[in-house]
Formats: structure tokens, sequence, C-alpha cells
């Protein structure tokens, strides 16, 4: 991360899973980063999306080791309950499509509403977060997964507002929607096929696209490859 500070710091929320975990090794192979804070379900102190207390109290405990400088957002569930992405109408179920909003979207922008005072200020900063290209109202060709879609739709227009406050703060911070692309993970694996790529090779790729964005005072939805995605 060649545009971040020297001895920046790192956040990564969602930690435990294959893209996180990814994301925590790339960052402590970076010798200009100073530290990196690893947060999940299991760690100290723990993090639970669906529950704002939790949230709250997680980024309290976590100001003594701020200002960071970029914070990483890899949490998200592709389903819920043993129930896999639904095909067609018929198999929608109301409770199955609140959940996956609250995980997918609802918890995220809670991550923000806690965790943005402790980004540094004047300084270059970066907010990410895994998105999909599932949840590209213009992008949508095939139809289906109704949930999924919904929830991300819903995150990344989350995402768009929250940036365009943030830079009236952080006019310098960049907020990014990512397509992680097709990753090998507990999450994909009934979904992919052999052509997947490996977490640490998406993440790498993911990190080089952040370094090169500029600030623009929006959220910016782009894929591993640095493309542009149309929301």
């Amino acid at each position: 991360m060649n545009h971040l500070p020297q001895g920046y710091r790192a956040l990564v929320i969602g930690a435990s899973g294959a893209l996180g975990a990814a994301f925590v090794r790339q960052l402590q192979s970076d010798a200009r980063c100073a530290q990196v804070v690893a947060v999940s379900r299991q760690s100290q102190p723990g993090l639970n999306l669906l529950r704002e207390d939790m949230i709250a109290s997680c980024a309290q405990a976590l100001a003594a080791q701020a200002p960071f400088h970029l914070v990483v957002d890899a949490t998200g569930a592709l389903s819920m309950n043993a129930r896999g992405p639904e095909k067609r109408l018929d198999e929608l179920d109301g409770a199955q499509l609140l959940d996956l909003l609250h995980l997918n979207s609802v918890g995220p922008v809670l991550l923000l509403k806690h965790f943005t005072p402790l980004l540094a200020t004047g300084q270059r900063v970066i907010w990410a977060k895994l998105s999909a290209r599932v949840g590209s109202i213009e992008d949508n060709r095939k139809g289906g997964w109704y949930s999924y879609r919904a929830a991300k739709a819903a995150l990344n227009m989350l995402l768009q507002t929250a940036a365009i406050e943030m830079a009236r703060r952080r006019p310098l911070g960049v907020v990014a929607a990512l397509q992680p692309g097709t990753v090998r993970s507990a999450l994909s694996q009934p979904f992919v096929g052999d052509d997947a790529m490996e977490p640490d090779e998406s993440a790498k790729r993911l990190l080089a696209v952040l370094d090169g964005l500029q600030p623009t005072g929006r959220a910016q939805f782009v894929d591993h490859l640095g493309r542009s995605i149309p929301w």
C-alpha cells in the first residue's frame, strides 16, 4: 500500500473468513504497515453484526489502537439457515430475506457508524467493503438470487450515502465496494468451479486496486482488476 502513510495501521473485520484471513496475511507482509488488527466473531473483542451493542463495544475497545488508515470489511454471507440462494420467486422466504439484509447491509453500515470515528483525519484513509457484482442493478442479466442481490444492492446504496458524508470530514478518504472475483472459500464452495481464485490472490489484487483509487467524494464500485462496475 504505497499511497498510505508510512507506518499505516489496518483493521480487518471478518478476519476469520477465507478472504478476511487472506487480507490479514497480505497486510502483515507489507513492510509499510505498522499494525494489522484482526476482528471476528472469535476474536477479543469479538463482533456480531446482528447486534449493534457488540459493534459499539468492539469499536470502543479498539479506540486505543486508532487511528486506522485502512479498514477492510470482509464480512458477509451468501446463504443462511442452510438455505441456498433462491432461483425463483416461489422460493422466496420473508424471514430469510430479512436475515440476509440484516447481515449483509444493516450490519456493515452499523460498522461504518461506529468505526469511522477511528479513521485518521487529514491523511489518506480507505474504507473497503466486500460487495458483489450481483448487487449491481444495471448488471443483473440472469435474475435469481433475490435475497443476496437485494442485500448487496442495499449495501451499495448505504456505502454511497456514507461516502458522501464521510468526504465532508475526511476529504482524502476513499470508500470502495469491492467485487473480489470468484474465490475458493467455504461460502462459495457449492457455487464455484475449478477456475476459482485462491483467497490470497484475490486479496492481493484488491489491495493493489485500493492503493490506486483516488478520493472522489463518492463511493467506487470496482472489481479485483480495477474495472468499474455499474451501480
